[in-house]
């Protein structure tokens, strides 16, 4: 009887596992173009793969086009604000001659976070609690979403799962192999994204609730752990002393430039857009905590450890001046725990409510489809992409001259140069002289343009009357141009 019960939870797991690939791969496709970050991080790799040693974007033909904040140390052509393993992970495909795989790794980093949902859960409470966990995560919006990109968001979660099922087992479960293993897994966390130094109080905290006390500082295996994880951390730190001259040098530009860059949200913007993020598994995350209090559940470890993770970790995005909702991602597959634990207490109408959860949520994902599709795939965009896809197959020593340089190097692999700014033809000619020994191409494009419309089209008059056109594409031929 066991056997065949584990049979069967195996098999739902599998489907589970299944729906979770099926939906992130279907929203690779969501658009036509990869966002900026995306061809960031791959452009990166890719330049790894030729010389593993330059983390920057000096010497590359492209650029990430990010603004000093005034502070010029910190600023271009320094790469380090970008945490790295991810580029790192990416420029291993690229050896291998596995590009074209790239997009689908972070989709199958997102499944086996499905799969850690499950274990986590199991670990700390039960198998179905693991299963209700895992389905989650599986279906809720904001992580569908983010592992179908080329991101670091749900790339980052991954290892931080792992560092929590890791922690869990070497410190309550006292395997000390996990306990020093545990410093390993968070660096690697941390190398992820540096927002992982938003989690780590977390699991000091823990211990300051569990003991009430400091004796945890006499397992002397933690300690090993603290030294396993600065010793993985010392590739970078080296980094940072060549490049900076700091050993920190490459958190603290991360720090600076998450100040300077995006802009201020209110405080409340994560629960603004609640159920953008989290469709109806917030609601349930909400009468979970309701359950907990009222059952005063917070009293066993297992729950204050993820919730002492959630409210830390969202007390520190809500204080950050600039908010994206994939910032708390990484607290997203808790939140599916905690409404997997709560839903695994339910004795009525399980089973109805967990239908209503799946089709809720599959709505709010169709319709999430639905409107990104209906932004991304315009005539612009399609325009840009075919663009970018005729340069590419152009021979010869190029120069492509444009406003998108990542994306225009992650399709065409063609040395670009962003325009001169502030533009005008006489500096856009002086621009094309200093490379005399390359075919310049002028990328006029329309997508994502941040030019207002007058602009634009004074820029427009000025390239038709200087240059040729050698490819036009647009139901008016006005939405993309290439001038030689």
């Amino acid at each position: 009887m066991d056997l065949k019960k584990q049979i069967k939870e195996n098999r739902i797991l599998i489907l589970i596992l299944l729906l979770a690939l099926i939906l992130r791969i279907i929203f690779v496709f969501v658009s036509p173009v990869k966002i900026w970050d995306e061809t960031i991080y791959a452009n990166l790799g890719y330049d790894l793969s030729k010389n593993i040693s330059d983390y920057s974007f000096a010497h590359n033909g492209w650029s990430d086009f990010i603004p000093s904040g005034g502070d010029n140390f910190y600023a271009w052509p320094k790469a380090g604000f970008r945490a790295p393993l991810l580029p790192y992970t990416l420029s291993v495909f690229y050896m291998l001659n596995l590009g074209f795989l790239i997009p689908f790794l972070i989709p199958i980093m997102g499944v086996l976070s499905v799969f850690l949902a499950y274990v986590l859960g199991k670990k700390l409470f039960n198998k179905k609690a693991g299963l209700y966990s895992a389905v989650f995560l599986a279906i809720i919006p904001l992580h569908v979403d983010y592992s179908s990109k080329i991101l670091t968001d749900a790339f980052v979660t991954f290892f931080i799962l792992l560092s929590f099922i890791i922690f869990w087992k070497g410190y309550e479960e006292k395997n000390n192999i996990c306990k020093v293993l545990f410093g390993f897994v968070i660096a690697l966390a941390l190398l992820a994204r540096y927002t992982t130094l938003w989690i780590l109080p977390c699991f000091l905290l823990y211990f300051l609730i569990r003991n009430k006390s400091l004796k945890f500082l006499k397992d002397k295996y933690l300690f090993y752990a603290v030294m396993v994880f600065f010793i993985t951390l010392i590739p970078w730190f080296i980094y940072g002393i060549f490049t900076y001259n700091n050993p920190i040098g490459a958190f603290i530009h991360g720090l600076k430039s998450a100040a300077y860059w995006g802009g201020v949200q209110p405080w409340y913007f994560f629960f603004q857009y609640w159920w953008r993020f989290l469709s109806i598994i917030g609601f349930i995350f909400v009468f979970s905590l309701l359950h907990i209090f009222y059952k005063k559940e917070y009293m066993k470890k297992e729950i204050y450890f993820i919730l002492a993770a959630i409210f830390f970790f969202l007390l520190i995005v809500i204080l950050m001046p600039h908010k994206e909702d994939r910032f708390i991602l990484p607290i997203v597959p808790l939140i599916c725990i905690i409404s997997g634990f709560f839903i695994d207490k339910i004795k009525r109408y399980r089973r109805e409510i967990l239908a209503v959860i799946l089709v809720v949520c599959l709505i709010s994902l169709y319709l999430n489809f639905s409107y990104i599709c209906g932004l991304s795939y315009t005539e612009s965009s399609v325009c840009f992409l075919k663009g970018n896809l005729f340069i590419a197959g152009l021979s010869g020593n190029n120069l492509v001259i444009t406003d998108e340089s990542p994306l225009t190097y992650y399709y065409t692999k063609q040395e670009t140069s962003f325009y001169p700014n502030p533009f005008d033809i006489d500096s856009l000619r002086k621009l094309i002289d200093n490379n005399y020994n390359k075919t310049a191409l002028i990328f006029f494009s329309h997508y994502d343009s941040s030019l207002e419309n007058k602009k634009y089209q004074e820029m427009k008059e000025e390239m038709d009357a200087n240059f040729d056109v050698i490819f036009r594409c647009g139901e008016n031929s006005s939405i993309i141009y290439l001038y030689k």
